[in-house]
């Protein structure tokens, strides 16, 4: 088989449908409404131009969700270095407490 892909128009719903020969499944569904609107080489480039946009979204937040994970990793030494001072400073509390004689 050459073609991996085969194009069929759905008796139901008249849409446009990609489906992959060897797993048969569908790969992208263009509905009548698209079809309607433009030659296949306009609707190519805006869904190029979405899926890019999207791309460059995933990475923006990438960045930003690296950078939070940096500074929290970086300020990780002062905040358990806060806990643990406090907790120290509850145990000495504590055992100052048990030193007092009992009544």
């Amino acid at each position: 088989m050459e073609n991996k892909q085969i194009e069929i128009d759905c008796p139901c719903c008249s849409s446009r449908l990609s489906v992959d020969v060897l797993t048969r499944t569908v790969v992208r569904a263009i509905s009548p409404q698209e079809l309607a609107e433009g030659d296949s080489t306009k609707r190519g480039d805006v869904r190029w131009e979405k899926a890019s946009e999207r791309v460059e979204g995933r990475t923006e937040k990438a960045k930003d969700k690296l950078e939070s994970a940096i500074s929290a990793e970086q300020s990780k030494e002062d905040r358990l270095d806060d806990l643990f001072k406090k907790a120290n400073d509850k145990l000495k509390h504590k055992s100052e407490d048990d030193d007092w004689p009992a009544l």
